[in-house]
């Protein structure tokens, strides 16, 4: 297995032929070209901006200089993979609440992540870049001028003798030769040296520009999107079998119900005409159960009047008689309207089954970019939502909708149940869906 980085590369012991300490190298040495470039940039903003502040228009140089941190992490991102391979996402920003550079600009400004890139702009410009450049310089420049030291006694020194490091005279070929070699001893032992350094820097660099929790809030982002299209397609889904059986397997049984119902009356007295009202009777019930089922599926009257209408018509069907007092101000995202649904569904059934109530509420409405609903027994309370009541199905598809489901239910009643979903109106003369 191929080393993912530069860590698991020195541990093994082909790191000094493979091509880590060359990408440490180049890791190192493009750390203080662009680390000499952003101190360029920083004091370049900064004097300006202070030279023309009397004037106003230093003001700009300076409102510009907290932003130099991103395009620097975003470079830095892409120059990690010189020794690691593992992405380095760009942790996401907030989304400005209007549009124009000025909300934009105060978005940034109070964004953590802008002002972490930028005290890792200054710690790049100030610090790490004169490090690595020292590294370098100690750990390649220093054992390749004593390895050199042999070709520099034959070519500068004409065999006579030559500097070594600017100090030592050299003027002998063995001891030459012997400098080489621990040069060559150097050069290995800076190849880790350079390992641990460029090692570090990636460390530290990932910490203040790509740390573990903005990765994981990238993957939170990702799983609950991925969640809502899983939602989104759930919901199709239903729609799509509560059409093809309305318009399909329900009509062809209404008229297979109406062709029995003509056959009986045409059939004279007698044991055939029995038969006929006994089948006739039959597919009226596989009819009623079947719109049934329909209705359970996805109601027809949701997804052509909304939740308000639905509502009132789930009271109707009750077994327990249901008050219903909603105000919405129109339609909602369909999503948001299904889940509602089903909620106060799952709610009254649990209600004729399990309260033991003599009435229920179903009250809520729109407010605040937010739809709330409560559903109130008089029963004996001491409900469950964990306890197989339908409930925590229904509550996760209501957290995927960035909403809350909570449930009151002491021993004695009455049993509150309260659902709030953020969401907006559909706009009238927009489609809703």
């Amino acid at each position: 297995m191929r080393p993912r980085n530069l860590w698991q590369a020195m541990s093994r012991p082909g790191y000094l032929l493979s091509p880590w300490p060359w990408r440490a190298v180049a890791y190192l040495a493009t750390g203080v070209v662009a680390g000499v470039g952003v101190l360029v940039a920083l004091v370049f903003l900064v004097a300006v901006g202070g030279v023309l502040t009397l004037a106003l228009v230093g003001v700009v140089p300076l409102a510009v200089t907290p932003l130099v941190g991103r395009p620097v992490a975003s470079a830095e991102r892409r120059r990690l993979r010189l020794v690691d391979h593992a992405p380095a996402p760009r942790p996401p920003h907030r989304t400005p609440p209007a549009a124009g550079p000025w909300s934009w600009y105060t978005t940034r400004l109070r964004e953590r992540l802008t002002w972490r890139e930028f005290g890792h702009a200054l710690l790049f410009a100030g610090l790490l870049w004169p490090a690595e450049a020292l590294v370098v310089t100690v750990a390649l420049a220093v054992p390749l001028a004593l390895t050199l030291t042999p070709l520099l006694l034959a070519t500068a020194g004409d065999g006579r003798g030559t500097k070594v490091l600017k100090h030592w005279t050299v003027s002998e070929w063995p001891t030459a030769v012997g400098v080489a070699l621990l040069g060559v001893l150097l050069l290995a032992a800076g190849a880790y040296v350079l390992g641990v350094a460029a090692g570090a820097a990636a460390g530290l660099t990932r910490l203040l520009i790509a740390p573990h929790d903005a990765e994981l809030g990238v993957r939170i982002v990702e799983l609950t999107r991925s969640r809502v299209r899983l939602v989104d397609a759930f919901e199709a889904e239903r729609r799509r079998i509560e059409r093809d059986l309305h318009d399909g397997a329900q009509q062809r049984l209404v008229a297979l119900t109406m062709t029995l119902g003509l056959a009986r009356l045409d059939a004279p007295p007698g044991p055939l005409a029995g038969q006929l009202a006994t089948a006739h009777a039959e597919a009226g019930k596989a009819l009623a159960e079947l719109r049934e089922l329909v209705h359970g599926i996805h109601p027809k009257v949701l997804t052509d009047y909304g939740l308000a209408a639905a509502v009132a018509d789930a009271a109707d069907r009750s077994t327990v008689p249901v008050d219903v007092d909603l105000h919405l101000p129109g339609r909602l995202p369909p999503a948001v309207e299904s889940a509602a649904y089903f909620v106060v569904c799952e709610a009254l059934a649990n209600v004729a089954r399990h309260s033991g109530a003599g009435r229920a509420r179903v009250t809520g409405g729109h407010s605040g970019a937010r739809l709330s609903l409560e559903i109130r027994d008089d029963g004996h309370g001491g409900a469950d939502a964990g306890a197989g009541t339908g409930l925590t199905g229904l509550a996760d598809r209501i957290s995927v909708l960035n909403g809350r489901l909570a449930l009151s239910s002491p021993p004695g009643g009455p049993t509150l149940l309260r659902v709030e979903i953020p969401c907006e109106p559909c706009e009238p003369t927009a489609p809703c869906g």
